[in-house]
């Protein structure tokens, strides 16, 4: 594991700070794919405060530290600033994204986004402003802009939510894909029925959705 900080400079002041995960079996010169994680809220810092520990609280991050997911890839998880989300990053978050991807010779059509809460919000928000560049997006317990959605296009989606979430109603996810799927967009919404806000946990261990973020390419 490495932890870093990003600093965008082009268009803003903002600092990023990141844990990058990288396996250790990766042969010279090979090309792998990378799955971008978007922590919640509560796990915001900023770079400054050295908090960055802060994102493996939850989902991917967590998993790997805890040795329950080990991917033949390139894992990156950014911290949110504080007072920020991650609707409002959608230009650095993308910078981070594309500075990384090329230090480490990731695969440019196996990048997919995933993101849970706040993280979900933003899987929706970067899914629409950067269209087609994502090879898959699968946000947790989110929502968004409906009339948005079919921005998206083609890219496939796969959306989690909790039926009994009562911090994100369950409707905004439906929202999304139902605005999706009626533009022809290529979506899946899964509904945990007993599951309240913390449903990424169902999503990400009980369901085959970290196989299919390695498996996902824009060419395939």
């Amino acid at each position: 594991m490495q932890t870093n900080v990003f600093k965008f400079e082009e268009k803003s002041e903002i600092d990023l700070a990141y844990l990058l995960y990288l396996p250790q079996d990766r042969k010279p010169g090979e090309h792998l794919p990378m799955i971008v994680f978007l922590h919640g809220a509560g796990e915001r810092a900023d770079a400054a405060e050295g908090k960055v520990s802060l994102v493996a609280v939850n989902g991917i991050p967590r998993y790997i530290e805890e040795g329950k997911f080990a991917p033949h890839a390139i894992v990156l998880c950014p911290q949110c600033p504080k007072e920020k989300v991650w609707n409002n990053l959608t230009a650095p978050l993308k910078a981070l994204i594309d500075r990384v991807a090329e230090e480490q010779n990731a695969d440019p059509d196996r990048i997919s986004l995933t993101g849970l809460s706040m993280g979900g919000y933003g899987t929706w928000e970067m899914g629409a402003a950067y269209p087609g560049f994502f090879a898959a997006l699968a946000p947790i317990c989110g929502g968004g802009i409906s009339w948005r959605a079919p921005v998206i296009g083609k890219t496939p989606v796969r959306a989690f939510h909790g039926m009994e979430d009562d911090v994100v109603p369950c409707r905004n996810s439906t929202e999304m894909c139902d605005a999706l799927r009626r533009s022809g967009g290529n979506v899946s919404l899964t509904l945990f029925a007993y599951e309240r806000h913390n449903s990424w946990d169902a999503a990400y261990r009980q369901t085959d959705l970290l196989s299919w973020l390695l498996s996902a390419c824009r060419k395939g």
